[in-house]
């Protein structure tokens, strides 16, 4: 337990502290998102918040977890490290989509085959229990790639994607401290400690913004975290076993993994890139509605913890009635946003007049809320 503390406690004030340099550093060397066609933030803002999380949760791991018990650590660590550099090129300098889907993949596969962080189980879902070797390789692929991007596609609004990453790790942290499992209790609790002492910036009005440096960082080591819980929890004999496993794993990470999931599919069914930029997000839709950034991330967080409460206290049920509910129970709730979002949108449309029309058409943008929001 002090070893969870100290870790946690150290990864906190090495972000908190590493914060205010990366601005200062960002602001003289011009390191910022600027204002453009697909953003509506009025001021130019640092990116590069995921460095200081990067700095925290590394050493916080690599101290507080003995490599010489946990050998599979150093692949977190270096697949970490891939993907860190993946963000901070992308930050600094756009990477195309393509090279990022590379680097992604070569992170998975150091977290599969070295890590040995693999799905090779259902665990009853559709009825299928274990998995040919090559689907349960590509199903942990998908997953690893899905949740990963997860975080970095939500990561829209001033204190959300950390805010959701906060309350995943904690989950996490909490039920591999409870099973005895020290290590990746650092693992979660680590980026924890990181993660609050980047919010204490990043809550809106923001100072500086994660960038793809931290949101992939976010997602890649939240995919690890539930991977291992879902085999674990399942195991016969474990500590504090969980029958539908996957279920609640899925509803951990409701928000970013059913909303990336949905855009995606939407982005495919219209014959685009799933990675193509639109408005389609949940938080666009809260945004549309009138809701500022903080009240974004409340609604966000208070919903994902309900949804954890729910799954862990029906932990036990069939897993597949429990997926098909919270899956149910997502889309109601996201068409219900969506119908809303209509409702307010089309009382503000108007008949522009001949002057008006001439001036729409001279600007590409038109800004529809006033807070500082990234379109993914």
């Amino acid at each position: 337990m002090d070893n969870i503390l100290l870790s946690a406690a150290l990864a906190f004030l090495i972000t908190f502290f590493a914060i205010p340099v990366i601005i200062q550093i960002a602001k003289s060397k011009k390191l910022f998102d600027e204002p453009d066609e697909r953003k509506v933030h009025k001021t130019v803002i640092p990116t590069l918040g995921g460095l200081g999380i990067f700095a925290g949760f590394i050493v916080a791991v690599l101290l507080g977890v003995p490599s010489i018990n946990n050998p599979e650590f150093q692949y977190f660590v270096a697949a970490a490290i891939v993907i860190f550099f993946l963000g901070i090129k992308d930050d600094i300098m756009i990477l195309s989509a393509s090279k990022k889907f590379i680097g992604q993949l070569i992170a998975a596969a150091i977290i599969i085959h070295f890590g040995g962080i693999q799905i090779t189980n259902m665990h009853g879902f559709m009825g299928i229990e274990a998995l040919p070797p090559v689907a349960g390789i590509v199903l942990s692929f998908f997953t690893i790639i899905v949740i990963t991007n997860s975080f970095n596609l939500i990561d829209g609004v001033d204190g959300l994607a950390g805010t959701l990453g906060l309350i995943t790790t904690i989950a996490l942290g909490t039920y591999f401290l409870s099973a005895g499992q020290t290590a990746y209790a650092v693992l979660a609790f680590s980026l924890t400690g990181s993660i609050i002492g980047f919010l204490i910036y990043n809550f809106s009005p923001a100072k500086i913004f994660m960038g793809d440096t931290g949101s992939l960082l976010l997602g890649l080591v939240n995919s690890i975290l539930v991977i291992k819980f879902i085999n674990l929890a399942a195991t016969p004999g474990a500590h504090l076993p969980i029958l539908a496993s996957p279920a609640v794993g899925f509803a951990i990470m409701i928000i970013p993994l059913f909303d990336t999931l949905r855009v995606f599919g939407l982005r495919i069914l219209d014959r685009r890139s799933p990675f193509s930029p639109d408005r389609n997000h949940i938080h666009h839709y809260l945004l549309d509605m009138g809701f500022s950034h903080k009240k974004i991330t409340l609604t966000c967080a208070i919903v994902t913890i309900c949804f954890i409460a729910c799954a862990f206290y029906f932990r036990n049920t069939d897993t597949t009635l429990m997926i098909g509910i919270i899956l149910a129970a997502a889309t109601g709730l996201t068409a219900l946003t969506y119908y809303t979002r209509r409702k307010v949108i089309s009382k503000k449309t108007y008949m522009p007049s001949a002057g008006e029309k001439e001036i729409i058409k001279s600007h590409k943008i038109l800004t529809l809320v006033s807070d500082t929001v990234e379109v993914d």
